[in-house]
């Protein structure tokens, strides 16, 4: 019995597995091959790149990145203001998100669950819906064309995700460490400092990158509330575009200088980032 048992069992493993590895495939092939094609169009010539037929055979060049940072176009001021835009807002979305997610996880009322899902839901709301009232108040408040301005409205989407993902990862640090820590003489602060932080610094890291990378990928707030000198590098890509014509190689080029830098923090941080995602943080409790 026992042996007629494990037989369908391991086959359904075997098949599971199976099942796995043609997912993880396609899922690989859809996800690199465009951006493959994409790194392979930004070193092509010119001529390979307009081609009516692909080109795969071709001279690489790097004329297209010369000309993103040499040319007319100068896309350093453009790639300075994302890095300190999408940048400083992860990190106010991070630090403010610890505090608030601690005191949600560690406050007793009632209704708790529905205040969290009121967090969150402010991040649910179209971007459409949000920027025509940031406008007009940062039209007042003489924020419109300013990094910190671009800060603001960064904050304004990433912190309410920062509260609600980071308020999981402190909820299932157990209170007993905490009180320990305050018995052998320490302040509340440092025991978050010095016992809750380090314990969650997987929920940390995530909630930093995540929040970096939807402030680095974002189009409709810095369309809307930056000027000539806060333009993001999105907007670099978009004017790539005009009326006469599309420069293929150079869009190719700035695609790519938006994709590597978060395809290499993720790589650097993907131990901390795997981590904070497998632990049951993403459910928002």
């Amino acid at each position: 019995m026992t042996a007629s048992a494990a037989g369908p069992l391991e086959r359904g493993t075997r098949t599971s597995r199976t099942t796995v590895r043609i997912v993880v495939a396609v899922a690989l092939v859809w996800t690199l091959v465009p951006l493959g094609w994409m790194f392979l169009s930004s070193v092509k010539p010119t001529a390979a790149v307009t081609s009516a037929t692909p080109d795969v055979w071709f001279a690489p060049t790097l004329d297209n990145y010369r000309q993103l940072f040499t040319g007319a176009n100068n896309l350093w001021p453009y790639l300075n203001n994302s890095l300190v835009a999408a940048g400083t807002s992860a990190l106010l979305a991070t630090a403010l998100g610890a505090l608030g997610g601690y005191g949600l996880s560690r406050t007793r009322m009632r209704g708790k669950h529905h205040l969290s899902f009121w967090i969150i839901s402010t991040r649910m709301a179209p971007a459409a819906v949000v920027v025509l009232p940031l406008f007009l108040i940062f039209r007042y408040a003489g924020l419109i064309d300013t990094l910190p301005g671009l800060v603001l409205a960064y904050l304004s989407f990433d912190l309410p995700f920062a509260i609600w993902l980071l308020h999981a990862f402190f909820a299932q640090v157990p209170p007993a460490l905490e009180e320990s820590a305050q018995v052998a003489g320490c302040t509340p602060w440092q025991a978050f400092r010095h016992v809750i932080l380090p314990l969650t610094r997987p929920g940390l890291v995530t909630t930093f990158v995540l929040c970096l990378v939807f402030s680095w990928n974002d189009y409709a707030f810095a369309l809307v509330l930056s000027g000539p000198h806060t333009q993001t590098l999105p907007l670099a890509a978009g004017q790539l575009v005009t009326q006469t014509g599309i420069d293929w190689g150079q869009l190719t080029a700035i695609g790519t200088v938006v994709v590597v830098p978060m395809m290499l923090v993720g790589l650097a941080v993907r131990r901390w980032l795997v981590t904070g995602l497998t632990m049951g943080a993403v459910t928002g409790e």
